[in-house]
């Protein structure tokens, strides 16, 4: 039997009971409210849990690279890259996937729609397009819905592109789940409203492609979606639980690290720091550390270096020893994963198997 103290720190663990249960709750959930589901693969980026995730009735994945979308063909044949295809080596990427691949891309750009079609024109290949709207995020996406039926027309004008549908992103929801009601209400308005312009346009929507972790657990109030795209729901995290969108006990990942150092009074010192948790703060609490001990909840990581955490002991009765190990939950699972090679699978304390982070990265070749 191996045993976490096997392993090396900092090391990434995915508690296998939970990741299971997140995703047989999210597949459950999908099939009672009639929506696909097509869940990112940003959080885990490992075909691995793709694959499970298809095993329960997933549609197919959503990307956001190139290499992402290549490394997840060997998973499933149904890729959507809700990422404009601009500029030559990233449409040309796109369009050079597996021919067993169905791709879909979401744009917002007359630009976007010519590279992909001359892209898929020359590799002979035929590409279905999302227009994206800005329905609140204000980040991509069109805010004009008679600009988005323009682009849509212009999608239907080229040969070896295909109109499926439209997307967006809710990420301008994140509230506390029970405090939805109102956003959501605002963007369900937007988006029939939307909706109804495009069938009286003579474009309508096949597909209508929406949603995110903090919201999914009331996709089906959005209406009109047809199906959704919710990423760290698989391992959950720090900011995840704190708005209430999942529980503590819903955090599948953590990072094992060992204390280095207890000599400054008031705090310990962990070997994970930026290069293993990032730095990206509690969102909607900014300062508010870096991560939290799955064992003593109200120790968070104070404090960073690029190999150095400092723990604040300050509200803790717990006193830790030099060489003792610990699991941080991240404040944003998505950035540690990508900062890691390989995850380890467990079981209560026993390392189970491991699998690696298989599309981190760019996946491009050094040009000389």
């Amino acid at each position: 039997m191996t045993t976490l103290a096997s392993l090396d720190t900092p090391a990434l663990l995915v508690d296998l009971d939970r990741m299971e249960r997140n995703l047989a709750r999210a597949a459950a959930y999908t099939k009672e409210h009639g929506l696909a589901l097509r869940p990112h693969v940003k959080t885990h980026k490992s075909p691995r849990v793709a694959a499970q995730q298809l095993a329960l009735g997933a549609v197919g994945v959503t990307c956001a690279t190139p290499h992402e979308a290549r490394v997840m063909a060997d998973a499933g044949s149904d890729i959507l890259v809700a990422y404009p295809p601009v500029g030559t080596p990233r449409a040309d990427r796109l369009a050079a996937l597996p021919a067993h691949v169905t791709l879909t891309v979401a744009l917002d750009s007359a630009e976007a729609i010519a590279e992909m079609s001359r892209a898929a024109a020359s590799a002979g290949r035929k590409v279905s397009v999302y227009v994206e709207l800005d329905l609140g995020m204000h980040r991509v996406g069109v805010p004009v819905i008679d600009t988005a039926i323009a682009l849509a027309r212009r999608v239907r004008e080229e040969p070896s592109l295909d109109f499926a549908g439209i997307a967006f992103y809710p990420g301008h929801v994140r509230e506390a789940p029970d405090d939805q009601g109102a956003k959501l209400a605002e963007l369900s308005a937007a988006l029939t409203g939307a909706l109804r312009k495009f069938d009286a346009a003579d474009v309508s929507a096949r597909v209508v492609s929406g949603g995110s972790t903090p919201t999914l657990w009331r996709s089906h109030e959005i209406e009109g979606v047809t199906e959704i795209r919710p990423g760290t729901y698989v391992y959950n995290d720090r900011t995840t639980a704190a708005i209430g969108a999942c529980g503590w006990d819903d955090c599948a990942l953590t990072v094992l690290a060992t204390v280095i150092s207890t000599a400054v009074p008031g705090q310990a010192v962990i070997d994970t720091g930026t290069k293993a948790l990032g730095r990206e703060p509690v969102r909607g609490a900014p300062g508010e550390g870096f991560g939290m001990l799955l064992e003593h909840p109200e120790v968070l990581v104070e404090r960073m270096s690029e190999e150095h955490g400092v723990l604040d002991l300050s509200k803790s009765s717990w006193r830790p020893r030099v060489g003792e190990r610990v699991r941080v939950i991240p404040n944003h699972v998505c950035i540690v994963v990508h900062l890691n090679d390989f995850v380890y699978g467990i079981r209560g304390d026993v390392l189970e198997t491991s699998w690696p982070v298989a599309a981190r990265g760019r996946g491009e070749r050094a040009v000389i």
